[in-house]
């Protein structure tokens, strides 16, 4: 549903209709289909069920695009606390965090100092923490803090996103660097100039670029994370490294915390290794958006939700 999925992308970033849904009485108790919590002892509750079922977990602490230092160090705050309560409570868990939360739009060496601090912290808790990314116009400039980051700390990774015509090119050089990548579809709406406008070319794409990586997988000892709920993916990925003997320990699935739960477990069981991305926050609108934008079945849930 193309048209669909466009109305929630545009409402994803629209001020009127955020205080509207935000405003809304039920909208909370919805949006904990898709969002952990709004406090880190919430989210750590859930991270706590969720590696008692053998999954891992990154945990992320929703936000994006702060207009302002204040706002950008209270996000890395919240961060330094998230890897406390990690610590405290002894449950294993990366986190994944994006850019123009830490300051990226304000000033980049703003950015570097929160995301320096929080990976200085996430190495002594022994964790990894992975730059999510995030519309197109950010592309580059986070890959450019990716890689100065990295020649400095070990423990941090990247997201592409196989819609973009550009990101073999990406891949290749993340792979040289031997880095932590998180593959996934990409979820904001981009012109056709950039973004392969048709799902299916995305999702070839995503195929492609996995096979790029596992046909390689000798030359390097970068690791990658297979971002995506759609089973035919799946699918092709486990036939894919059985006939090629790829080692289990070089890759795992990815998914999002209240979107096929069943499929998750079901991962596990394989003996593969499954980790889900639990949000949590008060910052929960946009990313609510663009996971309704995602999947009908997202919305179907939602309007049922509506009318009890």
């Amino acid at each position: 549903m193309p048209l669909l999925r466009d109305l929630f992308l545009a409402m994803s970033t629209n001020a009127l209709m955020r205080r509207f849904v935000v405003g809304f009485p039920l909208s909370r108790r919805v949006s904990r289909r898709f969002v952990a919590g709004e406090t880190i002892d919430e989210a750590i509750e859930v991270v706590k069920k969720l590696r008692a079922q053998g999954i891992d977990v990154t945990f992320d602490q929703l936000g994006e695009s702060v207009t302002n230092e204040a706002e950008a160090r209270a996000a890395k705050d919240g961060y330094l606390r998230a890897l406390d309560a990690i610590a405290a409570n002894q449950v294993s868990s990366q986190l994944s965090l994006k850019l123009t939360q830490m300051g990226l739009d304000i000033s980049t060496d703003l950015c570097l100092a929160n995301v320096r601090e929080i990976l200085t912290r996430a190495r002594e808790v022994g964790t990894l923490v992975t730059i999510d990314m995030e519309d197109s116009k950010h592309t580059q400039i986070t890959l450019d803090v990716f890689k100065q980051l990295r020649a400095e700390f070990d423990n941090v990774g990247i997201v592409i996103q196989s819609y973009l015509y550009r990101s073999e090119q990406d891949l290749k050089d993340l792979m040289a660097l031997d880095a932590n990548i998180r593959l996934c579809k990409g979820a904001y709406k981009e012109p056709a100039t950039v973004a392969f406008p048709q799902k299916k070319d995305v999702d070839a794409n995503f195929i492609k670029l996995a096979q790029l990586f596992f046909d390689s997988v000798n030359t390097h000892r970068a690791y990658l994370d297979l971002a995506t709920h759609d089973e035919k993916i799946i699918a092709w990925a486990k036939q894919y490294v059985t006939t090629h003997n790829i080692d289990r320990r070089r890759f795992e699935f990815q998914m999002l915390y209240g979107i096929r739960s069943d499929l998750q477990r079901k991962i596990v069981a394989e003996g593969y290794t499954m980790r889900v991305y639990v949000p949590c926050g008060t910052h929960w609108y946009p990313y609510f958006m663009r996971r309704l934008a995602e999947r009908p079945a997202n919305v179907i849930f939602l309007v049922s939700n509506l009318f009890r």
